[in-house]
């Protein structure tokens, strides 16, 4: 077993982080911290990471966010939040004699990679790490079952962006990954609009409507149908009530229950055809003008990139993670839609977590209890010797794949040394 290895998946909207050990997973201490810095305007404090949960006033907060589009920019707010985790009120580890398996962004920019491995090495002084994206840690876990197939395809629905990512013998195929520009935030973002429209203001109010799409949203299996009850069935079981906080007594919002009784005092979000047509969104981007096919089409395009012989095996080991995923419905949904696009002699199956958020932590915590794992990693001793030209040879990411391909395929072309980027893109990144 990895010894004092700290596993930090650092998704955009929040950070899964803890230390890999011995103990049954159920039994390890996650901790699951918004990637944000937050300002409240109720209590005028600022509230880095993991001190969010001391907020008193969720009312009218103020987000700053270290990933824009996808991928990190504000350095400075991402190290404070970090700080905060290695800190004794959360992890209490000492880096400088830990291993770290720490998750990146799809498609990450090669200047940006450079970031993380001098924050890694030269700002918290890890003795090794392992960088990776969080679909390469699935074939680690056991999401698909056992034994695992050495072809499957991972959804990764998360804060930014949907991805598509099939993989080959722990490999991901980066030539046949596919990205659906929806994810969690612009799904609060167009529940905010849609509510501010209809009936409150809630445009600044971002964790509390969150946590509404949370408590309330559904992806519906038949959305014609549910259109028609909400507009000729006026006592319909679809429409909840979400009582507001009040941000003096009580703090965070609540779904009304039946039977449950509603104070004069009290603000009510009443919640209709919202709850099924924001997620719709994944299914069917061009609702809101987005010039992109839906879930199961671009897992479809993803799956004809891929060796003829092999897609039979794609299509029946579908796994789901990201927030998203935890949508009621969204399995089914995409089930029902796959079906009617995989050809006639291929079974589809879809996997899911009991907890997609975290699957690609409890991935790596059983990536770090391999005996090979340090196989994998980075020491500090090479970045040391040989900079991020160590991490490159290491990690092979997208661009490495991407290059050897071009390389192959042009027979009069010089192949470039392994994992360093072309000169005419290391000009145009200023590298």
């Amino acid at each position: 077993m990895a010894s004092n290895v700290v596993i930090l998946d650092n998704g955009a909207g929040s950070i899964k982080a803890g230390i890999a050990s011995d103990i049954p997973a159920e039994q390890q201490v996650l901790e699951v911290i918004p990637n944000a810095i937050v300002r409240s305007k109720g209590d005028k404090a600022t509230y880095f990471g993991h001190e969010i949960a001391k907020c008193k006033d969720y009312s009218s907060l103020h987000y700053q966010l270290p990933f824009e589009k996808g991928y990190v920019v504000d350095w400075d707010a991402q190290k404070a939040i970090w700080d905060g985790i290695f800190s004794q009120e959360v992890l209490g580890v000492n880096t400088t004699e830990s291993s770290l398996i720490l998750t990146e962004p799809y498609f990450n920019f090669p200047n940006i990679q450079e970031i993380y491995d001098q924050f890694v090495f030269e700002e918290y002084e890890f003795s090794s790490y392992h960088r990776c994206s969080p679909a390469s840690l699935i074939p680690h876990g056991k999401l698909l079952g056992m034994p695992l197939s050495e072809c499957m395809l991972i959804v990764d629905s998360g804060f930014s962006f949907t991805h598509v990512v099939p993989i080959i013998k722990n490999n991901i195929v980066w030539s046949a990954v596919k990205r659906l520009d929806v994810g969690g935030k612009l799904l609060t973002n167009h529940l905010k609009e849609l509510i501010s429209f209809r009936q409150w203001n809630m445009m600044e109010e971002t964790y509390i409507m969150n946590h509404v799409k949370e408590s309330c949203c559904y992806v519906s299996t038949d959305f014609k149908k549910d259109m028609e009850t909400m507009q000729f069935d006026l006592d319909n079981p679809i429409v909840q009530k979400y009582v507001l906080p009040d941000m003096s007594s009580r703090t965070k919002g609540r779904l009304l229950k039946p039977g449950d009784s509603i104070l004069d005092s009290e603000q009510v979000l009443v919640m209709k055809n919202e709850r099924f047509s924001v997620p719709e969104i994944i299914f069917r981007p061009d609702d809101i003008g987005l010039n992109q096919s839906g879930l199961a089409s671009t897992i479809a395009e993803s799956i004809a990139c891929l060796p003829e012989d092999l897609q039979p095996m794609f299509w029946e080991n579908i796994g789901l993670i990201g927030g998203n995923a935890r949508l009621p419905g969204f399995r089914k949904r995409l089930l029902l839609e796959l079906r009617s696009l995989a050809p006639m002699h291929c079974e589809v199956k879809i996997y899911e977590s009991d907890d997609p958020i975290t699957e690609a932590y409890q991935s790596a915590q059983r990536f770090a209890s391999r005996p090979d794992f340090y196989n994998h990693c980075l020491t500090r001793a090479e970045y040391l010797e040989c900079g991020s030209n160590g991490a490159r040879r290491k990690f092979r990411d997208w661009k490495i794949i991407v290059d050897d391909t071009r390389s192959k395929d042009d027979g009069n072309a010089t192949r470039r040394p392994r994992g360093r980027p072309p000169a005419a893109l290391a000009r145009k990144q200023g590298g």
